[in-house]
């Protein structure tokens, strides 16, 4: 199988059309049998709800190829629980856990020329999403339906490499209180736009979201989770009902415990602690583990070490994990191909 002409060194995390994606409608209480197709497009009323109330939630994965040239997926059965719940939040009928997962293998195979190989530091990038078709004008719930599953290669999130991040708390909440921020609904990345063009507007790489409630504690930025490393090497990770359920993060949690033997405390983090931290990063599919360098509160910079002994460690074990070069816990790799 010849792989695609491309640079896959110089990779961005950025969309690509690829050759085929999936396909399922959802109309009269039930699926239909799916299939995939060419068409990137998609064609909607212009009353279509999901463009007027935001009915719509997706998700995130990659596919690897690992050491041994096979093609895995990490933990899929996690995402298409996630998507369930998320389903279940916005009134949404859920897509079937094995038509996921089927759904899955049948993208990844028939973009196989398009799978970066091993070594290349890219990755397949899939995003399942399902978006509320129906045309509306009163605000209701939509009863047909489109999920959709599509891929492209991609390379780091953060371009660069593992160059320390240099993030501000920010003004502005993420979640609201008991509202969707433990889902992934396409709401709640609407809600970061403005504030993640303004900081980096303002030199900041990402915004840190404090609790919608208090405003005391430290909850994640717009598109990641976040670590901490305290000074006698415990990981250290927030804890809070409106935050994303990361499979990263509770992935790296299972790593550390497991295989580094590695304390890990999941628990409310106030704002004034993080300054006694040793390291910090940001962690998530697209990302795994970036650095953070410095977080700015209004002025006061807080410092840290960067990519330090812990999380390089941490890092270097989860990814050797997902290739390949050290055994996996049970059905943390899908086998494609």
């Amino acid at each position: 199988m010849e792989k695609k002409q491309i640079n896959w060194n110089r990779l961005e995390f950025a969309y690509t059309p690829t050759d085929w994606r999936y396909v399922s409608d959802y109309a009269d209480g039930r699926w239909d049998a799916g299939r995939l197709t060419d068409q990137p497009q998609i064609v909607l009323n212009e009353s279509a709800c999901v463009l007027h109330y935001a009915q719509t939630c997706f998700e995130g994965l990659k596919a690897y190829t690992a050491a041994d040239g096979r093609i895995f997926c990490f933990r899929p059965d996690l995402n298409a629980q996630r998507m369930a719940d998320s389903c279940r939040r916005m009134k949404m009928p859920v897509f079937p856990e094995e038509r996921f997962l089927k759904a899955v293998e049948e993208t990844v195979r028939a973009n196989l020329p398009w799978v970066p190989p091993y070594g290349s530091g890219a990755s397949f990038y899939l995003r399942p999403l399902m978006i509320g078709t129906t045309p509306v004008l009163g605000v209701k719930p939509a009863q047909e339906f489109q999920f959709r599953l599509f891929g492209s290669p991609v390379g780091p999130y953060f371009h660069g490499g593992v160059r320390p991040l240099t993030l501000r708390v920010s003004d502005m909440d993420r979640a609201a209180p008991r509202g969707t921020g433990h889902i992934k609904a396409g709401l709640n990345y609407a809600m970061s736009l403005y504030n993640i063009v303004d900081a980096h507007e303002q030199g900041y790489d990402e915004n840190v979201y404090l609790d919608p409630a208090t405003r005391t504690c430290i909850e994640e930025t717009g598109g990641a989770n976040i670590l901490f490393v305290s000074r006698d090497g415990k990981l250290v990770t927030p804890k809070s009902g409106s935050i994303l359920p990361s499979i990263t993060r509770r992935s790296l949690l299972q790593v550390a415990e497991e295989y580094l033997g590695i304390p890990v405390e999941e628990r409310e983090i106030p704002l004034e602690e993080i300054s006694g931290f040793a390291e910090c990063g940001l962690c998530g599919t697209a990302a795994v583990i970036s650095p953070v360098g410095c977080i700015v509160d209004h002025g006061k910079e807080i410092c840290f070490t960067g990519m330090g002994p812990v999380l390089r460690k941490l890092y270097d074990t989860f990814v050797d994990i997902r290739m390949g070069r050290i055994e996996a816990p049970e059905g943390w790799l899908y086998e494609i191909v």
